[in-house]
């Protein structure tokens, strides 16, 4: 269709309306021959302008009903039925309403485009999610842990899924501790990051101990931080108090940054 929609949407509110010229009409009718789906939005309007101009009607209260009625029978000895000359004349009422007739023209012209205004957008936009491509899952990220500590064989891999915010890490070789200690991967962020983190810009990921081999793997959940670009740092593995891992006063034994 060549016609530009805001156009077609004033000659769709013109034909609910009754407002279109008789070659506006004969245009418009011939577009809804050529194109029937616009039949679907000519009905979708009259509807809302059903809905909008026709409340369901509501019976007065009691009490104003009676005061209606006694009004009414005060002015009936006023009244002499005998000659409709001597009714009072209505066209004061008849003149305020055409007075304020193009009015109510105006405000349902405009009311009508911007119900319509707001159905084409919304068509649209079902449209465009409809014909949109699915976006693409966010890449795995994989961090190799290397040790700090010259000659040592300690060994950690850690690979994340964004997508589900989910991590399996991998330990190798990494000393069993006493009782009192544990190891603690932390997730490091750049600094000034928006997220909740302790003073050294990391965040508790996981509490683990290794076999007596040294070795430890697990799937552990992992915070949303791993979803934004750029954000994580680096990744390490410390050993800490037992009682309060979360203070983060061990250096790392083993840390690395994504592959």
């Amino acid at each position: 269709m060549s016609m530009p929609s805001d156009q077609l949407e004033l000659l769709i509110a013109g034909y609910v309306l009754g407002d279109l010229t008789p070659e506006e009409a004969a245009e418009f009718e011939q577009l809804l021959a050529k194109y029937p789906a616009i039949a679907e939005d000519v009905a979708q309007m009259q509807t809302s302008l059903e809905r909008a101009y026709a409340p369901p009607d509501v019976p007065p209260p009691p009490h104003l009903r009676s005061a209606i009625l006694n009004q009414v029978h005060l002015a009936e000895p006023l009244l002499d039925t005998s000659s409709t000359n001597s009714l009072p004349s209505p066209p004061a009422v008849f003149t305020a309403r055409q007075q304020r007739f193009p009015w109510r023209r105006v405000f349902d012209l405009a009311a009508a485009s911007i119900i319509l205004a707001l159905g084409f957008y919304n068509y649209r936009l079902q449209q465009a999610l409809q014909t949109a491509q699915p976006s693409q899952p966010d890449a795995i990220l994989t961090y190799s842990l290397q040790p700090i500590q010259a000659g040592s064989e300690a060994s950690a891999r850690v690979v994340v899924d964004p997508n589900t915010l989910e991590a399996t890490l991998m330990v190798e070789n990494l000393p069993p501790l006493p009782p009192n200690q544990v190891y603690v991967m932390w997730t490091v962020l750049e600094p000034n990051a928006p997220f909740t983190t302790d003073d050294k810009d990391a965040i508790l990921t996981e509490v683990f101990r290794v076999d007596e081999q040294g070795n430890f793997t697990e799937t552990l959940p992992v915070p949303v931080v791993y979803r934004v670009e750029g954000v994580v740092t680096n990744v390490a593995v410390t050993i800490e108090d037992a009682a309060a891992p979360q203070l983060h006063v061990g250096a790392p034994v083993v840390i690395a940054q994504p592959l």
